[in-house]
């Protein structure tokens, strides 16, 4: 090697100047490969050995080492030449996301993670950079978040830290992160809240940032998640200043095609949307930051739709689909809800699946249990993240096979009276599971729910006119169940122990681990007195166990304890398994928690309110009815 290096270096000095400087370009360029190629290989082996779980942070976080600093204006945003994590133009050195820092360092200081167009080039890729924010609540949604691009394939994003707790802990996790400046409350704030409203906010003043910079951005909620690589779609309509989602839940076109402007009712919705760095984008950003900052009390999406549609119309061309909207020149795209989808058309009206298309993302839109609801949701389709241990109960995990009879879910019209009849026969074996899972201390799987009428927040014929929602449908949890309720830690003294509960589709889901799958005993209920049907724990050759129909809290606590290390029980039927608690105080302790696990079903139209309570004990009631409250005294959930 050495000889090579030395004749090589000898000839070139022997010729002309052109050709020293061709022989030196050659030779600095087979040096600078070498050095990338050794140093993207030994960055890849420190990814491979560095990720655990999403990448686990290190043991001992370094939650001191950021400045301190004190409280500061709604954003720390710059333009200037600050040096951001690292300096110097696009690298491909940048650690790959994922890769964790390594612990015996310090993290940089707080004004290294300063928005500036030095820290968001070092992100960038085909001169597009994918944004969301948020606070420490929304940990897991921002994790989930990224989990998705980066499968995907897609690294150039950054995530915006709405407080310093959650700055820490994605730096630790090798996620690129900057500071908003804004030093928000790190808790839920509740959609709707003052709060939410203000945190919405800083989502304009970021793309009135971002845009100056020259880059594409593609600002998201951390709330949705992305299935396909977005970026090929967008490059479709080169000319579009502003792609957008939208609220739309009657299909406008059938295709991949954008939707058809005119018949787009649903609000513009700005949970997805994609900018480029035009001069009408950036004059419809700053108009927008102007109108929000005159008036506190403008909701930020409201203002978006009032701004695009004080000129909507003519569109741009025959072909595009692209209008003319805002002051006549900015050229805006809405995006298919078949395909961007919202809560509805993804988890209601499955329209891709319809329409027989690959959906690019979902937004947990339209639902009604605040963000519990929305990681239940997105449990329920398995395009959440969760750490191992959510998917291994110590307890174990009790399922059942729902029974439904044919009448109830396909016979007759789909009225509020069936639509109530179909619920209910359901609750009632939930009501029966919940008791056994409290019994037996197991964490239990739901069923999926079968549903004949949607729940929106308003009047409506049971279905959305024009929607392709199928009837019967497997309706998400929280349209009869308030998922928030059932997850929350109660009293224990007043509402006995807690009941985990787990998605329907949890055993389908490839991170349930072999250990639970493979540790499976079945429960057939028999009617006691037949053959082999008794109250012991014996099983058949093929592990599956005979026990009685309305067996006691006694029988059970007796059979089951033998199966204490069995992972997932399951029984072939709910109806009549369990007779009831022999403790009156824990059963009442127990009406007290399930009771509040029901919501209400909305809305009948011609009555104020059209709302309708669920009622978990409705069978004690003889003659129960589905009946909206008749005077006010009457609106509140059932005793």
């Amino acid at each position: 090697m050495g000889w090579n290096w030395r004749n090589g270096y000898q000839e070139v000095a022997n010729t002309r100047p052109l050709f020293l400087t061709i022989y030196a370009t050659v030779i600095i360029g087979v040096i600078f490969s070498s050095f990338y190629v050794f140093s993207a290989i030994y960055s890849n082996s420190l990814v491979d050995s560095s990720i655990s779980w999403l990448s686990s942070p290190p043991s001992a976080i370094s939650s001191h080492n950021v400045d301190s600093h004190p409280t500061e204006p709604a954003l720390n945003f710059s333009r200037s030449a600050t040096v951001g994590l690292t300096t110097g133009p696009q690298s491909v050195l940048m650690p790959p996301i994922w890769q964790v820092p390594s612990q015996t360092k310090k993290m940089p200081p707080l004004k290294a993670f300063q928005l500036t167009k030095e820290l968001v080039q070092q992100r960038v890729k085909d001169n597009i950079i994918i944004v969301t924010f948020g606070n420490h609540a929304f940990m897991d949604f921002i994790l989930t978040w990224v989990k998705h691009l980066t499968d995907l394939g897609l690294s150039n994003l950054l995530i915006g830290a709405m407080d310093t707790k959650l700055l820490e802990a994605l730096y630790w996790k090798g996620i690129p992160v900057f500071d908003m400046g804004s030093h928000m409350s790190t808790v839920d704030v509740g959609w709707g809240s003052p709060t939410f409203h203000k945190m919405g906010r800083q989502k304009v003043f970021m793309i009135d940032s971002f845009l100056p910079y020259g880059f594409e951005l593609l600002m998201c909620d951390t709330d949705m998640v992305w299935l396909k690589n977005p970026l090929p779609y967008f490059a479709r309509f080169p000319e579009a200043d502003v792609l957008t989602s939208s609220d739309q839940v009657v299909p406008t076109v059938v295709d991949d095609r954008l939707d058809n402007w005119q018949q787009v009712t649903g609000a513009y919705n700005i949970g997805i949307f994609h900018w480029r760095p035009t001069d009408s984008a950036k004059k419809l950003a700053k108009a927008w930051k102007e109108m929000l900052i005159a008036d506190d009390k403008i909701w930020d999406q409201n203002g978006f739709n009032d701004l695009l549609h004080k000129q909507l119309g003519p569109p741009v061309d025959e072909e595009s689909g692209l209008v003319y909207a805002f002051d006549g020149n900015l050229k805006l795209g809405i995006l298919p809800a078949s395909i961007f989808c919202s809560g509805h058309t993804y988890f209601v009206q499955a329209m891709y699946q319809q329409f027989r298309l690959e959906p690019y993302a979902v937004h947990t839109t339209f639902q009604y249990a605040g963000t519990e609801g929305k990681r239940h949701r997105l449990r329920e389709a398995m395009v959440f993240y969760d750490p191992p241990e959510y998917y291994d109960s110590p307890g174990g995990f009790l399922s059942f096979k729902p029974s439904i009879p044919k009448s109830l879910l396909l016979d007759g019209q789909h009225t509020v009276e069936s639509h109530f009849s179909l619920v209910n026969y359901q609750m009632k074996q939930i009501r029966t599971a919940l008791a056994i899972a409290s019994l037996l201390n197991r964490t239990l799987v739901m069923p999926p729910l079968w549903c004949r009428l949607d729940r929106l927040w308003f009047a409506h014929p049971g279905v959305l006119e024009g929607s392709v929602t199928r009837q019967p449908f497997i309706c998400p949890l929280d349209h009869v169940f308030e998922v928030n309720v059932m997850l929350k830690e109660l009293p224990e003294e007043e509402f006995g122990p807690q009941i985990d509960i787990k998605e329907y589709s949890f055993f389908e889901n490839p991170s349930v681990p072999r250990q639970v799958k493979d540790s499976w005993l079945d429960v057939k209920l028999c009617q006691e007195g037949s053959q082999d049907c008794r109250a012991s724990n014996g099983t058949s050759p093929q592990g599956v166990l005979r026990f009685p129909k309305r067996s006691n809290e006694e029988t059970f606590k007796a059979v089951f304890s033998s199966f204490k290390d069995v992972k997932v029980i399951q029984f072939s039927l709910m109806q009549d398994a369990f007779l009831g608690f022999s403790d009156k105080t824990r059963e009442q302790k127990f009406r007290n928690r399930v009771k509040r696990y029901v919501g209400i079903w909305c809305c009948v139209t011609d009555h104020t309110p059209g709302h309708i309570y669920y009622d978990m004990y409705w069978d004690e009631k003889p003659g129960w009815k589905p009946k909206a409250p008749q005077t006010p005294a009457d609106d509140h959930p059932p005793l």
